[in-house]
């Protein structure tokens, strides 16, 4: 299906809002990528019910919920979520991606991802993202580094996954530092044709 409703472009992918109709097809992805998510993201209940609770929670104004989209076809290659957004003098968020296993080690996400993140410093009008990530979730950790991440600490027990608390690393990126790896990808000091694993960093 083509994407009609975009809210940013690059050479081969597009980014928009999850909608309703992407229910069916964002369900097959989670059933055929399960095994390779439930390392990071523990069993996830993959039903209509489970699919508009997420809606309802991205349709309020601390959540945001986009997918990334391959341009000419419209195909879904992954999934990102701005949650926990908090305005006034913080206007920040935390960032949770995911790809899936027919499509990852493309380098998709960090194209998507790139557009996202100028969104949020964009028209939502974020000054800082945060990401936390497993450590042993090698391809995620490449991934916010190649988008220009910094990491900031760690975080004992800071999520339940898997029937354990899970460490993780916290990562985190500033308008002006997206700035700053904008800059350096446009002067060609990013590697082209980046590999990746698959990296999701949150759940959607």
């Amino acid at each position: 299906m083509a994407i009609t409703s975009h809210l940013l472009q690059g050479p081969r992918v597009v980014i928009r809002h999850v909608r309703r109709q992407d229910c069916d097809e964002l369900t097959a992805l989670a059933l055929e990528s399960a095994e390779m998510l439930r390392r990071w993201l523990g069993a996830r209940e993959n039903t209509v019910e489970a699919f508009e609770n997420y809606l309802e929670r991205i349709g309020q104004p601390t959540h945001e919920g986009f997918v990334i989209c391959l341009r000419g076809s419209g195909t879904i290659v992954g999934g990102v979520n701005i949650n926990n957004v908090v305005r006034g003098t913080l206007c920040s968020g935390t960032l949770g991606y995911t790809s899936y296993a027919s499509t990852t080690g493309r380098g998709y996400m960090t194209e998507g991802l790139r557009l996202v993140i100028q969104h949020a410093f964009g028209p939502l009008e974020l000054h800082r993202l945060e990401a936390n990530i497993q450590p042993d979730n090698v391809a995620s950790l490449n991934l916010v580094k190649r988008l220009g991440f910094r990491r900031e600490g760690y975080s004992t027990a800071f999520q339940y996954v898997n029937g354990e608390w899970r460490d993780h690393e916290r990562w985190a990126i500033t308008a002006e530092m997206a700035h700053t790896a904008a800059q350096r990808t446009n002067f060609g000091c990013s590697p082209e044709g980046e590999k990746e694993g698959s990296p999701p960093a949150g759940q959607l």
